[in-house]
């Protein structure tokens, strides 16, 4: 087999799957001869029929064949094709047994992500305040491709933002508090980054992009709690009955991705160096001790302190322009803030002994349990936060993180509903200014200058977000907390 050749000699049918419980299926081992650990998938019958439409399970059969793997390479139930890993994609490595870290497990929107903010007003409250709400949002948050937005960082600006994330909005422009940067992952900043390994190209693409949402899935949806399933949690949430909230959907832009392209050439001229022989290019990867693979993982760090900037900024903008609308006493506070496409070191007890491990996480939610240090004081009784945004006219879940979760996947969960037709067939499938009518007609505002951006995006694009979470749920992964339903969608186009 030569370096970077696909292995993919047959269609993976149904039959080739090992039903371990109604949510959990299983390619074994022995399906491959590359495999180092067995792939494991969680679905259920109702969504198998999309996963084995595209190449999403071969490149989790890739997966396995990581050095360093443990356990298992892992599905989410919002599982597609992505680049080397599909989205929704899980895996750990350990270090000390030769682990390796692949961008393409991370991705090129390094730490895309959700944030949720609660308001202390009811649905029925704004209702007569929504149309310019969401025209006042839509004004203050540039989105769009390559959409540059208000602010124009310094080459030093940039520098500083790339090392200290969220926490150097609040410090150096003002921007929210420090209960922002609390309820945040990582409190808004992984210190291992460094910004002199990103590339000037990618801090170039990056200058002008901080506070602005771009384009594609990437979204700002006010809403509001219609449903309750965890008295106890929800109150540690601050969610109840009836809140409005807003969540803003985003990553590092065209520094992430530009982040992201720079150490896959990096990492694609090294292979044959370090003997890799992959089934796909795509899984590019280095070994974690390395220094290509150091450098990779500060940069990487950096990028997503970029991301989180980004989202924090974003909520800024958007509580100046709720309080336009609204007056000064109309409020909207952090719930958190998750990533999804995240490259961690964490430890982790993998059959009874402590491991550390590189996390890949890729269109995947860390699902941390109570307890853990990692989670807010204010949350750490009842869990991690998770958030899964659904679809536009579909409702998004809160959930919180298990122990269950920790056992079996590393304190994992889904990140959103995950596609199920590609871009281009969605918007032959569907029209955007239908869409936008439908969807205004039961009573979801619309600020999308794109009909064929609002198309590509169109719920049938999308797994049924409720069956998602009922795996999650049922899998253990997390626990439904509340669900929200859309008021007002502030999209790219």
């Amino acid at each position: 087999m030569q370096k970077g050749q696909r292995v993919e000699a047959q269609a993976i049918t149904f039959a080739d799957l090992v039903k371990l419980e109604d949510y959990l299926y299983e390619i074994p081992k022995v399906f491959r001869s590359d495999m180092r650990v067995p792939a494991r998938v969680y679905a259920n019958e109702r969504m198998i029929g999309d996963i084995l439409g595209d190449r999403s399970l071969w490149q989790l059969i890739n997966i396995a064949t990581l050095p360093g793997i443990q356990k298992y390479s892992i599905a989410m139930p919002d599982i597609h094709q992505g680049y080397g890993f599909p989205i929704g994609g899980v895996a750990a490595t350990a270090i000390e047994e030769g682990g390796v870290i692949s961008p393409g497990g991370i991705g090129y929107d390094i730490n895309c992500g959700v944030r949720l903010l609660v308001a202390n007003n009811n649905a029925a409250e704004l209702q007569p305040h929504m149309q310019r709400l969401a025209t006042e949002i839509f004004h203050a948050i540039p989105s769009g491709v390559g959409k540059g937005g208000k602010l124009k960082l310094s080459k030093q600006e940039i520098d500083k933002v790339l090392r200290d994330g969220a926490k150097y909005m609040v410090s150096h422009f003002g921007y929210g508090d420090t209960n922002d940067v609390e309820f945040c992952e990582e409190r808004g900043c992984m210190v291992e980054a460094e910004a002199a390994l990103v590339s000037e190209r990618a801090k170039k693409r990056g200058q002008d992009q901080l506070g602005t949402l771009g384009a594609g899935n990437h979204f700002l949806e006010v809403q509001f709690v219609d449903k309750i399933y965890d008295e106890k949690t929800a109150k540690a949430f601050g969610l109840s009955e009836g809140l409005v909230t807003v969540m803003i959907h985003c990553g590092s832009r065209g520094l992430g991705h530009q982040t992201c392209t720079d150490y896959v050439r990096v990492m694609i001229k090294n292979l044959s160096r370090w003997g890799f022989t992959l089934p796909d290019r795509e899984l590019v990867c280095a070994p974690f001790t390395s220094s290509e693979a150091q450098d990779y993982f500060a940069a990487m760090a950096a990028a997503a302190n970029f991301a989180w900037a980004n989202r924090h900024t974003i909520a800024h903008w958007t509580r100046e322009a709720w309080q336009r609308v609204l007056g000064p006493k109309a409020l909207l506070s952090t719930v958190y803030d998750v990533s999804h496409n995240l490259g961690k070191v964490e430890t982790h007890t993998i059959n009874g002994v402590e491991k550390k491990v590189v996390m890949h996480r890729k269109g995947a939610t860390r699902s941390f349990a109570p307890g853990r240090p990692e989670t807010p004081l204010k949350y750490r009784e009842v869990g991690q936060p998770v958030l899964i945004p659904g679809t536009m006219g579909t409702a998004s879940y809160v959930l919180a993180g298990t122990t269950e979760s920790m056992d079996t996947v590393f304190g994992t969960c889904c990140h959103g509903a995950g596609r199920r037709l590609s871009r281009a067939k969605a918007k032959k499938t569907v029209r955007g200014s239908k869409l936008r009518e439908d969807l205004e007609k039961k009573g979801i505002i619309i600020r999308c200058e794109s009909d064929p951006g609002l198309a590509e995006e169109a719920p049938i694009a999308y797994k049924d977000v409720d069956n998602v979470v009922s795996v999650v749920h049922s899998a253990k992964l997390a626990k439904k907390v509340a669900r929200l339903r859309p008021l007002a969608v502030i999209k790219g186009g």
